[in-house]
């Protein structure tokens, strides 16, 4: 066992751990290990800001596109075709040499044809008569896109 032991300096491996150039080797592998690592993290914050940079600008795109809708809709509300149709809906007015008639709502509504309801298909149904293959296909777009998958 002491044989073991004191043999063990003699060992190929001990004696490279000695070697000045091993040893500078690993210190140069420790330092471009803890360069890499420093790099990494500046790069995923650098990727977490451009995120957060990118969703400020789309949320200021959305807004500027609500501005220039009011300013659209403001636009519209002073032409004189609104206020014509503002008077004759909420007051009742007519042009001149026109005429108004009022018609009470349950005679109006005496004299409509209800409109059937359009028939909608489940998508369990839908996918009942798709072959396999189209079911899977379906089943893969629908978790890369992390949808829910509401059939099967």
């Amino acid at each position: 066992m002491f044989d073991k032991i004191k043999n063990l300096p003699k060992h190929p491996f001990i004696q490279q751990l000695r070697d000045v150039r091993s040893v500078g080797l690993m210190v140069f592998g420790v330092i471009v290990l803890l360069i890499s690592w420093s790099g990494v993290k500046a790069i995923q914050t650098n990727y977490d800001l451009q995120k957060q940079i990118s969703e400020l600008q789309q949320q200021n795109q959305v807004g500027q596109l609500q501005n220039n809708n009011d300013k659209l809709r403001n636009q519209y509300l002073q032409t004189d075709q609104y206020l014509e149709l503002a008077a004759r809906r909420d007051f009742g007015k007519a042009a001149p040499g026109e005429t108004v008639l009022i018609v009470p709502k349950n005679v109006a509504l005496a004299h409509t044809i209800a409109i059937p309801k359009p028939a909608t298909l489940n998508q369990a149904d839908t996918q009942i008569h798709q072959p396999t293959y189209q079911k899977n296909f379906q089943a893969w777009i629908d978790f890369f896109l992390h949808r829910q998958n509401t059939g099967s």
